[in-house]
């Protein structure tokens, strides 16, 4: 490697990996997922000095092992059940399971295949190490630790003075950071900030989380919904929220409850989302589409169902800021708990704009998965015939099914 190791811990990936890696284990270990790396940035192309850096670094990420006090971190979380942080004891991380090229028009592919409960926890920690190799390789890294450093020190200042109104809120920018040191640097940061407006409640990152004893971060993501939805043949994908619930209550009960609404779109969640599931989540969490609509829509259907809005959480996790966050706020405040979740404005703001980078799962068990997003462009799927049937099926349901509240 050219460059220090960029992942130094398995505990730096974010929570909800380790909160779906235990339902995974419990329930799907023999599931196999394929994932798949894509830039949609379109002015971004990766050297062959980059890719060669890329290869090295995960090499590296893939020696690590969990050590006694990171184990025994996981296990005193409450939803962490012993059995799994047993598995973690065993687990390594496999080179193997990777494939990376020099292709595309960016200049990297990155594929992963294995066993679900392998892939699903490669996924944030290559994403940190293409970023941190990319800005570290194509820009001068100095200038932008300065410059990142300059914005986040004028953020600390605003928030000391209570000039926004972010509720309850949380780091979620590990996947798109600039580096793990401008990461840490922002935790740390705002972690010491002296804030009465509002409240900095953790970080998505468990290992800044206890490093600086803070809230571990997370609950569940597409991949989630995606694969428990659509992975067994059996399955209509049009169900694909309901299996994912029902996963979920069975693994977690009434703990550890946000869920993800827009895996293949809102109107779709809500026709699972009903009495049962609505009371025992805590909450449900924004990812696409306008978050004034959203809400109004969470708390309509929350009213509909005899649930007070101000007992549940809505959690927005959206290509936010501080201003974007603080309207949001103004807007719900006194209708329901509001958190937020931010993450490329605070891990990776400079005077360059940050990758717009993902790796999503593209198939499970042999079959094409896909999201269906509430907007468009945040999708991924390799199969547009997949994409045809499945909003085909949702299409149907829709049209046919009658709405129950139980």
């Amino acid at each position: 490697m050219k460059l220090d190791p960029i992942i130094t811990s398995l505990l730096e990936t974010d929570m909800y990996k380790f909160s779906m890696g235990q339902a995974i284990y419990h329930q799907f270990s023999d599931y196999k997922t394929t994932w798949t790396f894509k830039c949609r940035n379109k002015d971004v192309f990766f050297t062959h000095e980059m890719v060669e850096e890329i290869k090295d670094q995960i090499k590296h990420y893939c020696d690590l092992r969990f050590n006694e006090e990171e184990l025994s971190y996981l296990d005193n979380i409450t939803w962490i059940k012993g059995s799994y942080v047993d598995f973690l004891r065993l687990w390594k991380p496999r080179y193997k399971d990777f494939t990376i090229k020099e292709e595309g028009p960016c200049g990297l592919s990155i594929e992963t295949f294995g066993t679900w409960l392998n892939t699903s926890m490669y996924e944030i920690p290559t994403l940190a190490i293409v970023n941190e190799v990319y800005f570290r390789m194509a820009h001068d890294y100095d200038k932008l630790i300065k410059s990142f450093k300059e914005r986040l020190d004028k953020k600390v200042e605003l928030l000391s003075k209570d000039l926004y109104r972010l509720s309850s809120f949380s780091e979620f920018g590990l996947r798109r950071r600039l580096s793990a040191e401008a990461q840490e640097m922002a935790v740390k940061a705002l972690a010491a900030c002296k804030i009465t407006g509002s409240r900095f409640v953790g970080t998505s990152n468990v290992y800044l989380a206890m490093k600086y004893k803070l809230t571990p971060v997370g609950t569940m993501a597409h991949e989630w919904i995606m694969c428990v939805g659509q992975g067994n043949h059996r399955h209509n994908p049009a169900y694909s929220n309901w299996y994912a619930l029902d996963a979920w209550v069975k693994e977690y009960g009434v703990l550890n409850g946000t869920a993800l609404t827009d895996a293949i779109t809102t109107e779709c969640f809500l026709r699972d989302f009903r009495l049962t599931y609505s009371t025992l989540f805590s909450g449900v969490r924004h990812d696409s589409g306008d978050p004034i609509e959203w809400g109004e829509r969470m708390i309509k259907h929350y009213e509909s169902l005899n649930i007070d809005p101000k007992t549940k959480t809505l959690l927005f996790s959206d290509s936010l800021d501080f201003e974007k966050a603080t309207a949001i706020f103004d807007h719900f405040n006194g209708r329901a708990r509001v958190a937020f979740g931010i993450g490329t404005y605070i891990a990776n703001d400079t005077d360059v704009p940050a990758l717009n980078i993902v790796m999503k799962t593209t198939a499970c068990n042999g079959m094409d998965v896909a999201k269906l997003s509430d907007v468009e462009g945040k999708g991924m799927c390799k199969n547009p015939e997949y994409i045809d049937y499945l909003q085909r099926c949702i299409d149907w349901r829709m049209k046919n099914e009658a709405v129950h509240n139980g």
